[in-house]
């Protein structure tokens, strides 16, 4: 197969940290309260610039409350995990690596009892309209690690008892979300429009803040965690008061996001980005001889963190130890050609391919990556004849 002669323009297609908006330099971020204590005026003035303009763009409810939190998306999961749940039965929905990550630790660090898990294999949702989710639930809106996300929240009953906590860090800014459903959603800078890592956002509901208001777990819960002060949620958190010291770098990077994604439309530009990105590849995949997409339902595959699986015929009985040789064969040929990098699988899902397509990724250089994937795939199983004869 001869060699592709165009390139993408920019390679990075990393799930997280995910590439930057097209035309970001570093040289457009304000700089004035570099250096300055995030207490101070100018400061806070920012933070509550990124709270209104985030509610804005993802058109939360004028009654919800959101936060800057440390820690990234996991850092904020788990502040809602340490300060909501016990008092009632929980379900925690898992089909990707992070939604073991959050049963885990409900499992193992708080020691809850009265819990349910409802785990699925990779490319499959759980029984959604099956469940009786009459308590508290906990889920991945859309499983990174494994391309797979809900289609909607229908199946979620409002008038429920319970809250529901949702990890929607590669959901927001890409998916329509239905924040009526939800109690509890976090997600961080690092994913749909590709701010740097390490600061989480936490929103939560007039539902939740009577839970955390009227019930006090029987764990201690670290400093980083803490949500109270004097026994009731501390509100100055969501008005730019962080918990810990935030960087004010990243705070104008995030900021410059946010800029962006209102410049060209808001929220139905950034979600129909995302989708086109989709429809080219599943274009592409229709016609493909030897990958398809690890979610088994079209109507549950993900349009940001898009994961194939290995399908070609021809290796179909190979050994996993020759398949993720196979894979990790591809990613070296992309990268050494500087046409993507960072697209293997999740470590512990099927060997394939995991593109990001979320809004800040070009169309165009998600046409220009495909037949370059082919090459390089080809070239591979070549390599691999070789070695067998």
């Amino acid at each position: 197969m001869t060699k592709p002669l165009v390139k993408p323009i920019r390679p990075e297609f990393s799930s997280g940290p995910c590439a930057k908006r097209p035309g970001w330099t570093v040289n457009n971020l304000e700089k004035s309260t570099l250096g300055r204590s995030h207490r101070h005026k100018a400061s806070t003035q920012k933070l509550e610039k990124l709270i209104q303009l985030t509610k804005s763009i993802l058109e939360i409810p004028d009654n919800y409350l959101l936060g800057i939190v440390p820690g990234s998306d996991t850092g904020a999961l788990e502040i809602a995990l340490w300060n909501l749940l016990g008092p009632k039965h929980t379900d925690i929905l898992v089909w990707d690596s992070f939604g073991s990550d959050w049963a885990n630790d409900v499992i193992n660090q708080l020691k809850l009892d009265d819990i349910k898990i409802h785990k699925t294999d990779y490319g499959r949702l759980p029984d959604l309209f099956g469940g009786d989710f009459n308590g508290d639930i906990v889920f991945n809106w859309n499983g990174t690690t494994a391309g797979v996300c809900v289609p909607n929240a229908d199946w979620i009953n409002s008038s429920r008892d319970g809250i529901t906590i949702c990890d929607a860090t590669s959901a927001a800014f890409a998916m329509k979300i239905d924040w009526l459903k939800l109690d509890v959603t976090t997600f961080s800078w690092q994913k749909c429009l590709g701010g740097e890592a390490g600061h989480g956002i936490l929103v939560l509901s007039p539902k939740a803040v009577q839970r955390i208001n009227s019930y006090k777990p029987h764990w201690p819960i670290p400093k980083l965690f803490q949500l109270k002060r004097n026994e009731e949620l501390n509100y100055d958190i969501f008005k730019g008061s962080t918990i810990n010291t935030p960087s004010l770098l990243c705070v104008e990077d995030f900021l410059d996001a946010l800029d962006w994604s209102y410049k060209i439309g808001g929220l139905s530009e950034l979600i129909l980005r995302s989708k086109k990105n989709l429809d080219i590849i599943k274009k592409w995949v229709a016609k493909s001889s030897w990958t398809d997409f690890l979610s088994e339902h079209e109507l549950n595959i993900s349009n940001t963190s898009i994961c194939l699986k290995l399908t070609d015929p021809r290796i179909i009985n190979f050994p996993l130890e020759i398949k993720n040789d196979i894979e990790k064969n591809v990613i070296k040929l992309l990268e050494k050609e500087n046409v993507a990098y960072d697209i293997g699988s999740y470590r512990s899902a099927p060997p394939g391919l995991r593109i990001w397509g979320g809004p800040t990724i070009e169309n165009d250089d998600i046409k220009k990556l495909l037949p370059w994937l082919d090459w390089a795939y080809n070239e591979t199983i070549e390599q691999f004849k070789h070695r067998s004869n």
